[in-house]
């Protein structure tokens, strides 16, 4: 069987098409993936919290977060986004839940709340209040169950692009919104020199002591033991370093109570 030629206009024309396949190909690129947005924990700046991943959850890349006596603490917007979704499922599934638009596809939930204080169609952003923890849904005990979701699937969630823990139960401090705002204070004392604690309490180990008279700077307050000192009795511990607590009781600030701009821990 003898080859069969084409005619020269056809082989020009076909050349030239298979010319327009191979430059189409090499000049027009694939679409580049978007970049994921910085997603921080989804509590207030300094707040440390359990965070468990489990092969059997569901959806199984989503984070359950616990700490003591969580029920009605704050949780935060962990990127900034528009709100698209409050709904509330009642007794099953998520319960209470937010959904939060990033862009480029992604989505954050935050479900099993006890309350909103966001409305559809709102814009947050870091340290944003959405809700509060809770265990509305599909429940057994105040919790928050966290997702990150890309194109409507659950992703494996990272926090200022770390990779989270998987599988088991890590714990995670929040430096979400948290404030270039600091505090500073003297501590006072009848010259005995102040414990400095792990936590915001007398519970709490010893890490080091501060002589009277030592100038601090305070990162953070929160709320513990209640303490009598210099400066009467103040259940404030004030977070001079990470994992450094001194009571408020001991320390001179200018303040009566919180100091004004300087965050919660």
């Amino acid at each position: 069987m003898r080859d069969r030629w084409l005619n020269p206009v056809a082989a020009r024309l076909v050349a030239a098409g298979a010319l327009m396949l191979f430059v189409v190909g090499v000049l027009v690129p694939a679409a580049p993936a978007m970049a994921a947005p910085t997603f921080k924990v989804p509590f207030p700046c300094g707040q440390s919290w359990s965070g468990q991943t489990r092969s059997g959850h569901s959806p199984a890349n989503a984070i359950d977060f616990n700490r003591t006596n969580d029920a009605g603490d704050p949780v935060v917007a962990s990127a900034p986004g528009t709100v698209d979704r409050v709904t509330d499922l009642g007794g099953s599934s998520y319960g209470k839940y937010v959904r939060i638009n990033h862009g480029n596809g992604y989505h954050t939930y935050y479900a099993h709340l006890s309350g909103f204080n966001v409305s559809v169609g709102q814009s947050v952003g870091y340290g944003k209040v959405i809700g509060w923890v809770g265990s509305t849904g599909n429940s057994s005990g105040a919790h928050l169950h966290y997702e990150q979701r890309l194109n409507g699937a659950d992703i494996k969630i990272r926090f200022s692009g770390t990779l989270a823990l998987y599988w088991g139960t890590k714990t995670y401090t929040s430096g979400n919104g948290c404030s270039s705002n600091t505090g500073s204070g003297t501590v006072r004392t009848a010259g005995a020199n102040l414990t400095v604690r792990s936590g915001p309490g007398t519970g709490y180990s010893a890490v080091g002591s501060l002589a009277n008279g030592a100038s601090v700077t305070i990162h953070c307050q929160t709320r513990g033991t209640t303490v009598t000192g210099t400066y009467g009795t103040s259940s404030i511990w004030n977070r001079i370093g990470a994992g450094r607590f001194i009571a408020d009781a001991y320390v001179y600030t200018g303040h009566d109570g919180f100091i004004p701009n300087v965050p919660r821990c």
